[in-house]
């Protein structure tokens, strides 16, 4: 029988000689498969495995809103799914507490105070009843939904806020600071606006010449990134009112993009190219001459959607008119974006809710859940990383942004930054009593410009003289320590209320 040499086969044996060549090729052989083992990433996200719910969990006969406007059409959060509906004479959206699932009355009651359609919602960070919407009737409106859902339809608003002269397309509240409200219009400004006094202290009406696209605030709230249809992408510091980087030609393509802010300060993207393949980016805002990352996807006609998990920093996206979800790990090794799975189903999908991480079941595994709009229905979609124990993840949920505001809207608008306050999930998250959204507008008496100064004068010594009563004096204090004693037995009350609440809900558990 011939002699055989490494890699020939005799029998399902290989027989390898020590011959100099051979051993090179088993080095070479060896070490590629070396490379390819190091080429398949080690991730715990992998394998995140996403699932529809069953029909009857599904909320079904919603109208679902028709208006072509690229936003999500849809904002969830632990207690409650809204979404924008068709309404005849105005606009109108749905809020359903979260476990009013199945067939939703036609006369069920909706939010419809705009006498527009309304294009974009965004619930509040810091209080899970108070939702604000812009609409075409260039107003932006905050609401404050019962605890327990509506029973009436909601016409009258806590606080309507007016500066914008064209339609309202979006509105997006600051992560951390207290009663702080972005909104964007179609006249190309940027509005912040302090609800708890109903002003619009930052406009930003010079920086944007075409559309906005989308506006992002960053982790802390310190920066905005938005994109545009003269196709830049600008970081915008708005109290200094000034842009600090910016990116002509993002994606080259004439459809929508959008960009939104990563936990890292990094900038990720989604456009078209010129020959209008949908396209996603990394960018570094300190330096935009070139990507950290630029990958080429399909040929859709669809505007991708991004949702961020900064916790596990893991991007979805949602393309409108796709009936899939996409979704990448963003991690400092190249290439950066790393494609994890895609999950599909039949039916494409008209907006899509994102659930805020404490909002999930971490009983589960449960890392992301989605509110898909159909035409008729919203279809909740779960995402799960399998997992043997039973026990609590840590991994999978490290501590979160929680519903506690880090600052009050006077301290950020003073130049204050703060990260959010987290929260640790692994005894789940039980929702507490939100306080109620309260407007105190300023008097605009108060600035009112000077009048007939011969009667001021005239007033001016009476009021001096009431002024310096002292009874006058006592009787003030009087109040205000009456005052101060009602709003401390309200404030014991709030918390003895708030800690049966939890004792209750573990006797449930």
């Amino acid at each position: 029988m011939p002699s055989l040499c490494c890699g020939q086969m005799s029998l399902g044996f290989v027989f390898l000689c020590r011959k100099p060549h051979c051993l090179t090729v088993i080095r070479q052989r060896l070490k590629f498969k070396d490379t390819m083992r190091r080429v398949v990433r080690q991730s715990k996200f992998r394998h995140v495995f996403g699932q529809a719910v069953k029909n009857d969990q599904c909320y079904d006969d919603i109208r679902v809103s028709r208006v072509t406007w690229d936003s999500s059409f849809c904002a969830v959060n632990p207690r409650f799914v809204a979404i924008i509906v068709d309404a005849s004479g105005g606009g109108a959206f749905l809020v359903l507490p979260l476990h009013k699932t199945g067939r939703i009355d036609k006369s069920y009651p909706t939010v419809c105070g705009h006498t527009g359609p309304v294009l974009d919602i965004d619930w509040c960070p810091h209080n899970d009843q108070v939702i604000a919407s812009g609409s075409e009737d260039c107003t932006v409106m905050v609401w404050q939904i019962p605890e327990n859902g509506l029973t009436l339809s909601l016409t009258e608003p806590v606080v309507v806020l007016e500066g914008h002269s064209k339609r309202v397309g979006i509105v997006a509240w600051h992560p951390t600071a207290r009663n702080v409200l972005l909104s964007a219009g179609c006249d190309n400004a940027i509005i912040i606006w302090n609800v708890g006094t109903g002003e619009a202290l930052i406009n930003l009406d010079d920086m944007h010449v075409d559309m906005i696209y989308n506006v992002s605030w960053n982790r802390n709230g310190s920066l905005i990134c938005t994109a545009s249809k003269d196709k830049k992408v600008r970081v915008i510091d708005p109290r200094k009112q000034e842009i600090v980087a910016e990116k002509e030609k993002t994606h080259e393509g004439a459809r929508p993009m959008r960009a939104i802010f990563l936990a890292d300060g990094n900038i990720f993207t989604t456009g078209f190219s010129r020959m209008s393949e949908r396209q996603l980016a990394l960018w570094n805002p300190k330096n935009m001459e070139e990507p950290i990352a630029l990958h080429e996807m399909d040929t859709s006609n669809g505007v991708l959607l991004p949702f961020y998990d900064p916790d596990t920093n893991i991007i979805y996206l949602c393309g409108k008119g796709d009936s899939s979800i996409r979704y990448f790990e963003i991690t400092d090794e190249s290439p950066y974006v790393h494609y994890l799975n895609t999950f599909s189903s039949k039916e494409p999908q008209r907006g899509m809710g994102f659930m805020p991480k404490r909002g999930l079941d971490v009983n589960k595994c449960e890392i992301a859940r989605f509110f898909k709009l159909h035409e008729r229905k919203c279809e909740p979609i779960i995402m799960t990383v399998p997992r043997k124990s039973d026990l609590f993840q840590d991994d999978l949920y490290p501590d979160t942004a929680g519903p506690e505001a880090a600052l009050e809207a006077e301290e950020w608008f003073e130049g204050k930054n703060a990260d959010p306050l987290l929260i640790s999930l692994k005894h789940g998250y039980i929702p507490g009593k939100n306080r109620d959204l309260k407007v105190v507008k300023k008097n605009i008496l108060d600035n009112k410009p000077a009048g007939n100064k011969k009667s001021d004068l005239i007033n001016a010594p009476k009021k001096a003289a009431d002024a310096s009563n002292p009874q006058n004096d006592a009787k003030l204090d009087e109040i205000l320590k009456e005052l101060k004693s009602i709003k401390d037995t309200i404030s014991n009350q709030d918390e003895r209320i708030s800690k049966l609440e939890q004792q209750m809900a573990k006797i449930a558990d």
